[in-house]
């Protein structure tokens, strides 16, 4: 009997010392995770020495001019206002790690207003396409310059929000990171609708 009761005591040492060990790992990658998020917030935002993956908030975008798979041509000069703009590539784990995350963010805005950049020089495109196309405007591009060297975009992913006309409001490394973005309202009577009809009939009422 003496020796069944030392069995249990061991056995319920080692499973508290178990228990502890484990508490003491889940601390340590909340730590862990901490100090990556915020070390993704410096890179994000250029605090880091030498950073510099992209504009700067209240610079503007220089000239650009590309075409969407889609057909849509867009340029600096057509972004409407608060549009989102994506820059991911295929060969980018930090890309595909977030790519779920990003399509159901942008599946609740205005699709005229998520623009995704795919790096096309690097890996194939195609999974990252497929998968942005139907929330997004998307530009495949070939060559080292173009949107975003319009942007100044180094690494991938990076997310930036820019005002009507290119300037650029805010850049981060995750979509999550960006100010609040109107969400997407396509039925009468919402927000959206309201501001186009409003838009129309101050256009209507103007003397011809």
């Amino acid at each position: 009997m003496p020796y069944l009761i030392a069995i249990v005591v061991l056995v319920g040492a080692l499973c508290l010392l178990d228990l502890l060990l484990t508490l003491g790992v889940i601390r340590r990658l909340r730590e862990q995770t901490k100090l990556i998020d915020a070390l993704y917030e410096a890179v994000g935002t250029g605090v880091l020495a030498g950073a510099d993956n992209g504009l700067p908030v209240g610079e503007v975008v220089g000239d650009f001019d590309a075409t969407t798979v889609d057909g849509a041509h867009v340029t600096r000069d057509l972004l409407p206002e608060g549009t989102v703009v994506a820059f991911m590539s295929p060969d980018c784990q930090g890309c595909h790690e977030q790519l779920p995350e990003v399509v159901s963010w942008a599946a609740g805005q205005d699709r005229s207003r998520v623009l995704a950049v795919v790096d096309g020089r690097s890996g194939d495109p195609a999974s990252l396409v497929t998968q942005l196309s139907p929330v997004a405007q998307v530009i495949v591009e070939e060559a080292p310059s173009g949107v975003a060297n319009a942007f100044r975009v180094q690494s991938f992913p990076t997310f930036f929000k820019v005002a009507e006309g290119g300037k650029v409001l805010a850049r981060a490394p995750r979509i999550s990171r960006l100010p609040a973005v109107s969400p997407a309202v396509s039925t009468a009577g919402s927000p959206a609708a309201d501001t186009v009809g409003s838009s129309e009939r101050q256009a209507e009422e103007q003397p011809a």
